[in-house]
């Protein structure tokens, strides 16, 4: 090799750098595993127990964890184990239906109103003020409220009426954060290339803007994912998400909180309540190492 010619070191692409990252990072691997262990058992809560969640026997009711029953029985002598990792496939499809469904909307609104500006700009940034200024709590108990179900439909409806109120209080905030990527993406040097060279809005938006600029939305969205499972606990506890007839960890831990209870058998509390912590926690702890990954500021 002539002495005059310098070897250049291979460049490494973001999803590199990003899996470098994560593969080093404990909390990553931690987070990960507990999410695929719950979602497994969301899946398939069938290879983690054999008993029926649904069979109740008054005479166990309250008793405490056992041979028999692990978590002990609840109020109705339900075996607690059982309906705890049934609760989970409530709770964690609530969570990621209502994160996808925000994630789209808020992404293809904010890249319309980001990329198109001028009067459709402050339409649906105006919009998007008056759903952001509603506290997503209380803006799913009047919508859930005054959208009561009835306990013979089907579970798909139960579910599907918690998402959309969710979703269409959740979406702001995602369309906020991709108007604000599709404005920093929409002026750099590729994207004004791709229209010099005669690509039509469409292409340009489809194959420049939104991959470049979906990263902190993955990433906050990962991180809302816990926030709406929490959230759908709290209206299942208050008892105005699902329904009695459907088993989630909200439910259990609304049943577990009478007056005595918590007392008398701590037990029907403490078992989905840890189990929707761990839940929540692993999805929140995922988006903060994706976050850090993604950003090389807070490397």
């Amino acid at each position: 090799m002539p002495p005059d010619v310098q070897t250049v070191a291979p460049t490494r692409s973001l999803g590199a750098d990003v899996w470098d990252y994560l593969r080093r990072n404990p909390l990553f691997w931690v987070s990960a595993a507990l999410i695929v262990l719950f979602v497994v058992m969301a899946a398939f809560p069938q290879l983690f127990t054999s008993k029926d969640p649904f069979y109740c026997d008054l005479n166990m009711a309250r008793q405490p964890p056992g041979e028999d029953a692990i978590f002990g029985y609840d109020i109705q002598g339900c075996d607690v184990y059982a309906r705890t990792i049934y609760g989970a496939r409530a709770s964690i499809l609530v969570g990621v239906l209502t994160a996808v469904v925000t994630a789209i909307l808020g992404s293809a609104l904010g890249t319309t109103g980001g990329y198109i500006g001028r009067w459709i700009d402050t339409v649906l940034s105006r919009t998007a003020d008056i759903f952001f200024a509603i506290p997503l709590l209380l803006g799913g108990i009047v919508i859930l409220y005054s959208w009561k179900s009835d306990l013979n439909d089907p579970y798909a409806l139960h579910v599907g009426k918690v998402v959309i109120a969710l979703a269409v209080l959740g979406w702001p905030n995602i369309y906020r954060l991709m108007r604000s990527s599709v404005l920093q993406t929409r002026p750099l040097e590729y994207v004004q290339a791709a229209r010099a060279l005669g690509a039509n809005a469409w292409r340009v938006v489809t194959s420049h803007i939104i991959p470049n600029s979906m990263a902190p939305v993955i990433v906050v969205s990962t991180i809302d994912l816990g926030a709406y499972i929490a959230t759908e606990a709290t209206l299942s506890f208050l008892g105005i998400g699902l329904p009695s007839t459907i088993i989630s960890w909200g439910q259990a831990i609304s049943n577990a909180s009478g007056l005595g209870f918590v007392r008398s058998a701590p037990h029907m509390l403490l078992f989905p309540s840890i189990f929707l912590s761990l839940t929540v926690l692993s999805f929140i702890m995922l988006g903060e190492v994706v976050r850090d990954a993604m950003d090389p500021k807070l490397r």
